[in-house]
């Protein structure tokens, strides 16, 4: 990610001494995708009811467009549609249909604000918990100190956060958590890299 450089300079060269964890706009999109797939089909492709159901939610003609783009032949998507309950596809089609589906649901999230109306939660945000890069091989002398785990309510980056997971801009992400973290403390740049972000929602 390349938003918000001086930003990241502050922390300094993650991983030098042996720190580890990630830049917090790649922990935010994460979390974003874990919020996303929460939302969808939770039985496996690899079951029958999982696969069933996601093929009735690709039974349209972006859904078979979105098939198509996987690599499914015309032909295939039609005996596929046709015998939705009744089909056995080889795991490498089970696939194709998981990552057609997964893109398509996305896709309609996206157009209808779902996702994003969900995280605003009609203005009043949403509790975001930050932790800190683990330290636990860092030699002592070279340690942040300080660094815990850290709660804030998030509120007004919403929309900007998800037309950035959308357009999957990463630059635009790295600045959105640069305005996340500037509402810690003064140490703020110490959580410009993080272990994870987890989201109330």
């Amino acid at each position: 990610m390349d938003g918000s450089p001086d930003l990241w300079s502050r922390w300094g060269e993650l991983g030098k001494f042996e720190a580890r964890g990630m830049k917090g706009g790649e922990a935010l999109v994460l979390e974003i995708n874990r919020i996303f797939r929460s939302s969808g089909i939770s039985s496996p492709v690899a079951s029958r009811r999982g696969l069933t159901a996601r093929l009735r939610y690709l039974d349209s003609k972006a859904g078979r467009a979105a098939l198509a783009a996987q690599g499914a032949a015309p032909r295939t998507i039609r005996t596929w549609m046709r015998n939705k309950g009744a089909i056995s596809p080889t795991p490498a089609n089970r696939r194709r249909i998981d990552a057609a589906y997964w893109e398509r649901r996305r896709e309609n999230l996206i157009r209808s604000g779902w996702l994003t109306r969900h995280l605003d939660n009609d203005g009043r945000g949403r509790r975001m918990e930050i932790h800190p890069v683990d330290q636990a091989h860092v030699p002592e002398a070279r340690r942040r100190p300080n660094l815990s785990p850290r709660s804030i309510t998030v509120r007004y980056i919403w929309a900007d956060l998800l037309d950035a997971w959308a357009r999957k801009d990463t630059g635009l992400v790295d600045e959105v958590w640069d305005d996340v973290i500037s509402d810690l403390d003064s140490d703020y740049s110490a959580y410009a890299y993080v272990s994870s972000v987890g989201i109330g929602a």
